[in-house]
């Protein structure tokens, strides 16, 4: 029993907090951890709450609208929306909300998102999940092709109009840009803590 206690308090010493203190890149390795939020086929839009420590439904897609990939955020990142930096995630099998996933970046669909008179920038990262088959092979996110593309980036824009926001495509980026999103998202989240 004694013993019991002292690996648990080991435990809890080593243990990240919240999600929020993950790391955001994996050790000796270029790939980023991503918590996922909303897995795919969902038409429910849940976000993770970082106060009460839950996953929160926020929003509920209407008949007809599903999330096309697993959605989430890269731990210990800010980006200008003021939320952690968002990743969706190509993969063979959706995960589930809290799930933490090993993935190579392949893209960043830069976006702005307009509400009434504010714009804000709302990139979204593009990622492969590391131990998938079907997207082994795709690199950089023009292997997907223009269509595969323009469908992620229709998406995001009907997603927003639903929400009365307008979400315009500003750019589509290679992996090498998204990196430096991550990068970024970082030092903002080091010069909030």
């Amino acid at each position: 029993m004694r013993a019991h206690c002292v690996e648990r308090s080991v435990a809890k010493r080593h243990a990240p907090a919240t999600i929020s203190d993950l790391k955001s890149f994996k050790k000796k390795s270029d790939g980023i951890q991503v918590v996922v939020e909303t897995p795919k086929g969902s038409r429910n839009k849940y976000a993770f709450d970082p106060e009460q420590r839950v996953f929160a439904l926020k929003k509920v897609l209407p008949a007809g609208m599903a999330f096309p990939y697993d959605f989430g955020f890269v731990p210990s990142t800010l980006a200008d929306d003021g939320d952690p930096v968002d990743v969706l995630v190509l993969m063979d099998e959706p995960a589930f909300a809290g799930c933490l996933l090993q993935c190579r970046l392949i893209g960043v669909i830069d976006g702005e998102q307009t509400d009434g008179k504010k714009k804000t920038r709302n990139d979204r990262l593009v990622a492969i999940e590391e131990d998938n088959h079907s997207y082994s092979a795709i690199h950089h996110i023009d292997d997907l092709g223009k269509a595969f593309v323009r469908e992620l980036e229709e998406f995001f824009v009907n997603y927003h109009e639903l929400t009365g926001k307008r979400f315009k495509i500003l750019d589509v980026r290679g992996p090498k840009e998204a990196r430096r999103r991550v990068e970024a998202g970082r030092r903002q989240a080091r010069k909030q803590a």
